[in-house]
């Protein structure tokens, strides 16, 4: 059975937006996990470390950071475009390459690991 499954962070940063917004963010984000291996590089980008695989698409002003498990997909966060841009801006990172840059900043992955250890909801 596939499921999309939020972790606490992420199901209270989906939480914290009003209902209509969270209705049309799951709606666009339409994917399964054997898409993963074709998907629109315009929409969607991944970042890697160390060996672990962490995808990014990118819907309405949103950017929604997903991985795939064996039972479907796990959502990390759920974070508002400005925050990476904020983010990448502070960092005086190029936009050009920023999944590539993303992947090096230890600051991106502690975000992520704070939604991975904060567990399933």
């Amino acid at each position: 059975m596939f499921q999309i499954v939020f972790n606490e962070i992420s199901a209270a940063e989906m939480s914290a937006l009003p209902m209509d917004l969270q209705l049309e963010l799951l709606a666009e984000f339409q994917i399964l996990p054997e898409d993963l291996d074709q998907l629109d590089p315009v929409r969607f980008g991944h970042i890697e470390r160390n060996g672990k695989t962490l995808h990014r698409c990118h819907v309405k002003d949103f950017r929604i950071y997903f991985e795939k498990t064996a039972e479907g997909i796990a959502i990390d966060r759920v974070l508002h475009k400005n925050t990476i841009r904020d983010f990448l801006f502070r960092s005086n990172l190029p936009m050009v390459e920023e999944d590539k840059t993303l992947g090096e900043k230890p600051g991106f992955w502690k975000l992520i690991e704070e939604g991975e250890k904060s567990g399933k909801k």
